[in-house]
């Protein structure tokens, strides 16, 4: 079926059951951003493939709620389909809620899947519905229409041992029990898998690109159970589940365990599903709070940091020998944005623990690279040559960490506005790179100093400047980020995010840079406590598109360097002409 024949589907679905208004969200049971196949309802539907948005579907109208990144992206793949794009945070977007009120009659009916929506949503959509007399239902009408989605994997879950994780998952447990413990709670929920995989000391591959497994775990006081398809535990990992005394059950047993609880102290997310809500009865006392796992996930222990910077070498040496055959191919050998991102794969593939991807590369050619999140299609992707600017936005995942790493380069001759929209680019990772910063600081405190170059001529970009990132975990990680959003987290020590500034023309071509950050203490003065950046990342920005009388003598020096220690930390796994180049690349500005 086309997306126009699936929502006349569901529209059929919803007159059966006297439904106005359905909202298919871009989520699982486990609220993730990266969904496995068989939860990909709403791309399924409607043919938008970014990793954020929902879609909503009325009797006569059809719209889709996405933010910044995908503006581009999202008319192109909505095309033909009688889906609307409604482009969320923009001025004059309405609130989709508000929306739906405005298109439906009073006493009317809106439905979801319960568990493929969050609490958070479903309070608000309660409370904003019945002030209306409008009522919602948990109905998955989906389930009636799309018939062929598939099983979720069999792929095998395997431990990430404690020399990598730095912590052993006792020690992981008894620090959660002491949180639950401040917040007098007596059950605490865990549904969200890449806190799951942390807790445990676990990693799977139900998700694409991300290291985690379907399942749920529950914490009280004396026990711990870990809810998944135990047909892929292997031998070690039933061995350390024994070890730290966590129950192994079966997945579907999840929601039958939750009936059983009753005047517990519950704590769980508001970010987990309506139905874990339902499930439990109501003389149970919610604390809906953030899963405590989650804030320590992300400080990552000087195991993990140690592991970042291992594994940034081995990706630097992949990366340079990746950019130095783009460089010297491109223009001679047929080529497309596809298979440059199988290319980008191989080498990676060479180095020691590769795993996979962390994520699809985003591989964008002339215009493409302004589409902030562009997939290139194995089939009618757009050939490359050597008289344009590529975008490599790309990451892998090795055994001891996650890298993301973004470079944009010019593949033949670029515009003078190019090249000066690149250097503001790089003149706000470089300042981010550089700030000092009072203990207590928030991300958005942050933002702006990455983006005040491009600000000052007029410029921005509609996306993050940062976002966490795991350790051999999921690359878009929580609590914390650098964005223009109010975010009450503030930045801890052991956090690794990345620094991406970017600036686009669409229609014309995209310019992203981009390092991962780790926090670390910088000094105590008298005012207090400072914190800076440790750049992580290793691999050379090209000089041919820098303007260097933009740069301030600081900003030059930084970059400097940066190469200075790119050479001293990749040169050595280096050889032959590929040696000789990067030597160049790297040499002083």
């Amino acid at each position: 079926m086309t997306s126009k024949e699936k929502v006349a589907a569901l529209r059929e679905e919803m007159q059966k059951n006297n439904v106005d208004a359905f909202i298919v969200y871009s989520a699982d049971p486990h609220m993730s951003e990266y969904l496995p196949q068989e939860w990909q309802e709403r791309a399924w539907l409607s043919g938008f493939l970014g990793s954020a948005g929902f879609v909503v579907i009325t009797k006569d109208k059809a719209g889709l709620w996405t933010d910044g990144r995908y503006f581009t992206q999202a008319p192109i793949e909505l095309a033909g389909s009688g889906i609307d794009l409604f482009k969320d945070g923009m001025e004059g977007t309405p609130n989709y809620i508000d929306w739906i009120i405005s298109e439906i009659p009073e006493n009317g009916k809106v439905a979801v899947n319960a568990q493929a929506t969050s609490h958070a949503n479903w309070e608000l959509l309660t409370e904003k519905l019945n002030a209306k007399n409008i009522t919602l239902a948990d109905l998955p009408l989906l389930k009636e229409i799309w018939k062929d989605r598939g099983t979720p994997s069999k792929n095998p879950i395997f431990v990430h041992p404690v020399e990598r994780a730095g912590k052993s998952v006792i020690d992981k447990i008894a620090a959660i029990r002491q949180k639950m413990e401040e917040q007098c709670a007596t059950v605490h929920i865990i549904s969200s898998l890449d806190d799951v995989a942390w807790t445990l000391n676990l990693r799977g591959s139900d998700v694409e690109s991300n290291p985690v497994f379907l399942g749920y775990l529950l914490i009280t006081k004396n026990d711990a159970k870990l809810f998944t398809d135990l047909d892929k535990l292997d031998v070690e990992s039933r061995r350390q589940m024994d070890e730290a005394w966590v129950k192994m059950m079966p997945y579907e047993e999840f929601y039958n365990c939750l009936k059983a609880f009753s005047n517990e102290k519950v704590l769980v997310s508001p970010n987990s599903n309506q139905s874990i809500f339902e499930a439990l009865k109501p003389d149970n006392e919610f604390i809906k709070a953030a899963v405590p796992g989650n804030l320590m996930k992300a400080q990552k222990n000087e195991t993990e940091l140690e592991g970042f910077r291992k594994v940034m070498v081995r990706d630097g040496v992949a990366m340079v020998k990746f950019l130095y055959w783009l460089t010297h191919n491109a223009g001679k050998e047929t080529m497309n944005e596809y298979s440059i991102g199988e290319k980008l794969r191989g080498f990676r593939a060479e180095g020691e623990n590769f795993v996979g991807e962390s994520f699809g590369s985003i591989i964008g050619y002339k215009d493409n690279g302004a589409i902030m999140h562009y997939s290139a299609k194995k089939e009618g992707s757009k050939e490359v040559t050597n008289d344009a600017s590529i975008l490599v936005d790309s990451g892998g995942q090795y055994l001891e960490g996650t890298t993301d790493i973004t470079r944009t380069l010019a593949l033949g001759a670029v515009s003078e506005e190019f090249k000066r929209n690149s250097t503001l680019v790089l003149q706000g990772l470089i300042r981010l790179s550089m700030v000092k910063f009072p203990k207590g600081t928030r991300g958005v405190q942050l933002d702006a100093i990455a983006r005040l170059p491009l600000w000052m001529e007029g410029k921005d970009y509609n996306h993050g400047t940062g976002h966490g990132v795991g350790s051999f975990m999921n690359v878009h990680e929580g609590p914390q980020n650098i964005r223009k959003d109010m975010n009450p987290q503030e930045l801890m020590l052991g956090m690794v995010c990345s620094n991406e500034p970017g600036y686009y023309l669409e229609g014309e071509y995209g310019i992203r840079h981009e390092n991962l950050i780790a926090v670390k203490e910088s000094a105590t003065t008298i005012h207090g406590t400072f914190y800076e950046f440790e750049t992580l990342t290793f691999c050379p920005f090209f000089k041919d598109t820098i303007v260097k009388e933009i740069l301030s003598e600081e900003e030059i020096t930084w970059l400097n360097t940066y190469h200075k220690t790119c050479e001293e930390k990749l040169a050595s796994f280096l050889e032959g002409e590929v040696k000789e180049w990067f030597l160049e690349q790297v040499s002083p500005l």
